[in-house]
């Protein structure tokens, strides 16, 4: 065969080239002739493309694919003989609160509160200070400390002492040589206000019983608002009432009661409402009438509730006779009734009406055990038929202080007080007098802090009155 027969190595490169070139020219010449249809097709072979690219791509390589590999390492534990013996040598305590009985003794007090400690128990029995425990009125509060085998550690008693300001507390403590030590302690109250407030169905001590509401905060309502409601015969059923008051606490737990600060009575349809208020200028004053010193209760807006006579010389009773003519059950004939007889139990206190001094205390006639008190203006009102007598003639009294109580003794058929009131010796109706003695004014310069304290007043006994209606519903 001959060589010039074949073509040569660069022959075919030559056709392809030339071939290359020729479909370029064509793709140009047809992008010329159609453009627009020629560039959407493309854009949407593109789109459709990155489309299915983006779906499909995987977004992370198959885990069964990953290679495995097993890894072995030695590891050291902490050491846990310090934490076992730790645990071992704990002990837990255990606290337990009991309130004292009439007829506790040392054992049963400890019993109910679960110690089983006989020495504790011998030391509460010979200790001077650890017999008070159980000594005087029951229902002090008791909290104990104790092991975890029911051995006794520390106990506290907790009771209200004469002064107002500080209760007494007395500790008894586990020392070394399994011997008990006790310590008497007088410490401050913590003040705190609480919220209340009650429904009328019967009377006032049912509805505050009803709220939980103790009997002192009863009786400060009813003294409040005495002027203007006699709470004798004036309540209505659905008549309400909201309070605060203070409570006092002894290592946060609630041993006494302390003032009204505020409250609000709705009385058949009327709304009334008090606050305390002490005028710091007026207890500054050497010069100021003691009543103005020591604070008092104001209407809202200012107006004093304390007027000179209190409506009543007891905080709760019955009237049994009124200032008029009546048949004597003694001297069995009709005649006029020159004061007012309260029914009460004996022995109820009795207390002056208004600030005096005393003129006559001891026995005279019909009237048994009697007190005259002498007030200013030549007013002077009688407390007869007394079992006993509390104070001495030329004492001088504030109102609402402890005169006597009640008796049967004079001409009287059963317990009760005979109550008068005398204008220079005549003889007037003292729930009439009550009610037009004066009011004790605020003084202007206390009014601005007095509005301040009073916009605080509303705004609790609004709330007193709202956590009272949601217990109803």
């Amino acid at each position: 065969m001959q060589p010039d027969a074949y073509p040569r190595l660069g022959t075919p490169v030559l056709i392809k080239n030339d071939f290359v070139q020729h479909l370029q020219q064509a793709a140009t010449n047809l992008l010329r002739r159609h453009p627009r249809r020629i560039t959407g097709t493309l854009a949407a072979l593109l789109l459709g493309t990155g489309v299915t690219a983006f779906g499909v791509a995987p977004l992370a390589p198959d885990a069964a694919d990953l290679p495995v590999r097993q890894v072995l390492e030695a590891v050291q534990s902490l050491p846990t003989e310090a934490q076992t013996e730790a645990l071992g040598d704990f002990r837990f305590k255990l606290f337990r609160t009991e309130t004292t009985r009439s007829s506790d003794t040392a054992d049963t007090l400890l019993r109910r509160l679960n110690i089983d400690d006989a020495t504790a128990a011998a030391f509460l029995r010979s200790d001077a200070n650890g017999r008070l425990t159980l000594m005087g009125r029951p229902g002090k509060n008791v909290s104990v400390e104790a092991t975890d085998g029911n051995q006794l550690l520390k106990l506290t008693v907790r009771w209200p002492s004469d002064n107002e300001e500080k209760f007494t507390r007395l500790v008894v403590e586990r020392a070394a040589g399994n011997t008990f030590a006790s310590r008497l302690e007088t410490a401050a109250y913590t003040r705190s206000s609480r919220l209340a407030g009650g429904t009328i169905r019967t009377s006032l001590f049912a509805a505050t019983d009803d709220a939980a509401i103790p009997d002192a905060v009863a009786m400060q309502i009813a003294e409040v608002f005495s002027g203007d409601i006699d709470f004798h015969r004036a309540l209505r059923k659905g008549d309400r009432f909201s309070v605060v008051y203070e409570t006092l606490e002894a290592d946060g737990e609630a041993l006494r009661t302390g003032r009204v600060l505020s409250a609000e009575f709705v009385n058949n349809g009327k709304t009334l409402q008090a606050m305390w208020f002490s005028d710091p200028a007026a207890a500054a004053n050497p010069v100021t009438s003691t009543a103005a010193a020591k604070g008092g209760y104001y209407t809202l807006d200012g107006q004093s509730l304390r007027r000179a006579y209190l409506a009543s010389p007891m905080a709760f009773s019955r009237v049994s006779s009124g200032f008029k003519m009546r048949f004597h059950p003694i001297l069995q004939k009709w005649r006029a009734h020159l004061g007012v007889d309260y029914a009460a139990p004996t022995g109820t206190a009795v207390r002056s009406v208004g600030d005096g001094v005393v003129e006559f205390a001891g026995v005279q006639n019909g009237f048994g055990n009697v007190v005259f008190v002498k007030h200013r203006n030549n007013h002077t009102t009688v407390y007869a038929h007394l079992s006993r007598i509390g104070v001495h003639k030329g004492q001088r009294v504030s109102q609402g202080q402890d005169l006597g109580a009640v008796g049967a003794t004079g001409w009287a058929t059963g317990p009760h007080l005979h109550f008068e009131f005398r204008v220079n010796g005549a003889h007037q109706d003292p729930v009439t007098i009550a009610k037009q003695s004066e009011n004790l004014p605020l003084s202007a310069a206390a009014q601005p802090l007095f509005r301040q304290l009073a916009g605080s007043a509303r705004q609790q006994l609004q709330a007193a009155a709202t956590i009272m209606q949601t217990r109803a519903e």
